[in-house]
């Protein structure tokens, strides 16, 4: 009993309370009970009573909530890249770009601005690579500003990366043998590219095969992320890479980290590249050309797939507000 009057004293306070702010008067047959009472005879306080809840008491007028939408600005590349130089800039512009490679010890040349919202250099890091080469580009608009669903679109067709060569003196070298989609990590069966699509995903995980001319099988997990501005393509190996029957390189110590973002000066790819090879190993072959090769190859790709989406007539109305 006298937990009850305890439970009961309880509502009687919120009752009150509630009354008070409401500013809601009781009815005159509705009189809180002495504390000494245990009221209802005993009975379980209902919150459905219609005496303890005046629903009318709750309904008031106010001014409607408005939530300022803030405005999004296209930003430009010297935003984003504030202290390249003339003669860096005039590179990022033209169709070759810049490219550098340093080891874990040293430092990138090139340097977002620290408000952009970009950091490839942590994730890339993260790997603990021995040889990390960074590489930056402006993709200019031709017949048409593009958007991030032209963006996505432009990396969908995995089939095609096989198609592209690069050209050492003058004579031309495919990188990879086949590029292929997979069903997931644990089944490795080839599957198609999907069509094109009118929807952009927050996240997306895809799992790749890509038989490189000279190291062999590259099994790479592909994560797909949307940030504000742009799109961040993310690249890892889940399998061990071998070469005939020796390990060269363990599962999860590559990656390679491409961003886009529309600017107003074109289609932004700023990437960055990372892999550990024992030191064995990296002291009898000279990596930064070799990797640089298989940038090269990513990019063309990407260019050529932009290009693609800029002859397509389609509007994307989630994404027109970027243009206006």
């Amino acid at each position: 009993m006298h937990s009850t009057g305890k439970i009961v004293n309880l509502c009687l306070f919120i009752f009150v309370f509630l009354s008070a702010i409401c500013a809601e008067p009781l009815p005159d047959d509705e009189k809180l009970l002495p504390d000494n009472e245990t009221a209802l005879s005993g009975e379980e306080l209902s919150l459905d009573d219609e005496w303890f809840f005046d629903d009318d008491a709750f309904v008031f007028d106010g001014p409607a909530l408005i939530f300022e939408v803030p405005v999004f600005n296209t930003r430009s590349l010297n935003e984003i890249f504030p202290d390249l130089s003339p003669r860096q800039r005039a590179n990022v512009m033209s169709h070759v770009g810049v490219r550098y490679s340093f080891e874990k010890n040293e430092s990138p040349a090139l340097v977002p601005h620290p408000d952009s919202g970009i950091d490839l250099l942590h994730s890339v890091m993260a790997k603990r690579p021995s040889h990390i080469i960074e590489a930056l580009i402006v993709v200019p608009y031709d017949k048409r500003e593009l958007d991030m669903i032209d963006i996505y679109n432009a990396l969908r067709n995995i089939k095609d990366i096989k198609d592209y060569a690069v050209t050492v003196r003058g004579v031309e070298y495919k990188m990879f043998v086949d590029t292929t989609r997979l069903e997931s990590a644990q089944n490795r069966k080839p599957v198609s590219d999907p069509p094109p699509s009118d929807k952009l995903p927050y996240s997306e995980t895809i799992y790749l095969r890509f038989v490189d001319q000279y190291m062999g099988d590259l099994y790479l997990r592909g994560n797909i992320s949307i940030s504000l501005y742009g799109i961040t393509y993310s690249l890892t190996n889940f399998r061990d890479v071998s070469y005939s029957i020796f390990r060269i390189m363990k599962a999860e110590r590559f990656t390679a980290i491409i961003y886009l973002e529309p600017v107003k000066e074109g289609i932004l790819i700023y990437s960055m590249s990372g892999l550990y090879i024992p030191g064995f190993i990296s002291n009898r072959v000279n990596l930064t050309p070799s990797m640089n090769y298989r940038i090269t190859v990513l990019i063309s790709w990407i260019t050529d797939g932009l290009r693609r989406e800029e002859n397509t007539a389609k509007t994307n109305h989630f994404y027109q507000l970027r243009k206006e």
